[in-house]
């Protein structure tokens, strides 16, 4: 016989978009937007753990990177990948644009999100507050509401802006939904926007991660991302190496 699930209500906030919880199942804390739409999941012993395959593809974006110390994150839900980021890679500098002002309050205050110095978030539209924001050597666009992706995941301009975001030699991760034929939503947008130079990870949980450059002569190096993969597992606690296998070119 399985345990039964026993749900605790932690929080609960109504704000101009809806509802916010968050919710304690065992050793996990969820972040749900809506009608128990989970946004994030924490596992309470360690923030940073990054329990799903698609926060592990995003973080295998960020090791593209030889050498970052600055990023930034559009949409910052409890802060897992953030925090992960914060923790494994040599990060200096990391802004975060959140929209709703409870969740980083409800990140802090319930989900483990870490006051780092490093870490400056502001509350706004990512879409808005692109434009000042300082160039990162990652930028992460993670804009999901309790009906779907934002509607930067489909917004030329925008998408575009993230890209002339990234200093020289940077990478752009995005979270991108898939459509029933394993494609990112939008291929042919992005295709035509990115000049079919970017790299897909496809996700169990139904994502495509895309892993974009910030320019059309940067390559990305396998054998150099999987030694850097590498040689974290041992503090990472897991390995990257079958994502890291699933990557393929765009689309």
């Amino acid at each position: 016989m399985t345990e039964e699930r026993v749900e605790h209500l932690l929080a609960e906030v109504h704000d101009e978009f809806g509802v916010i919880r968050v919710l304690e199942v065992a050793d996990y804390r969820f972040l749900e937007f809506g009608d128990a739409i989970e946004q994030s999941c924490v596992f309470t012993a360690d923030p940073s753990w990054l329990e799903y395959d698609y926060t592990r593809a995003m973080l295998i974006g960020a090791l593209c990177h030889e050498q970052p110390e600055s990023a930034l994150f559009l949409g910052l839900g409890a802060g897992t990948l953030t925090q992960a980021c914060l923790k494994f890679l040599p990060l200096e500098d990391v802004e975060a644009i959140e929209l709703r002002p409870d969740v980083p309050r409800l990140a802090i205050q319930y989900l483990g999100l870490d006051d780092d110095p490093r870490l400056y978030i502001r509350v706004g539209d990512a879409l808005e507050l692109l434009e000042t924001a300082e160039p990162a050597d990652l930028i992460f666009v993670d804009l999901y509401t309790d009906v779907g992706p934002g509607v930067g995941h489909l917004a030329w301009r925008f998408l575009e802006n993230c890209q002339k975001r990234l200093n020289p030699g940077g990478w752009l991760v995005i979270n991108q939904w898939a459509t029933d034929d394993g494609k990112p939503l939008g291929a042919a947008l992005l295709r035509g926007l990115y000049h079919r130079h970017y790299w897909e990870l496809p996700v169990k949980e139904g994502n495509v991660i895309l892993i974009v450059p910030a320019d059309l002569d940067q390559e990305l190096d396998m054998q150099a991302l999987l030694a850097r993969a590498e040689g974290l597992t041992p503090r990472l606690g897991y390995s990257l190496q079958s994502l890291i296998k699933a990557i393929r070119p765009a689309t």
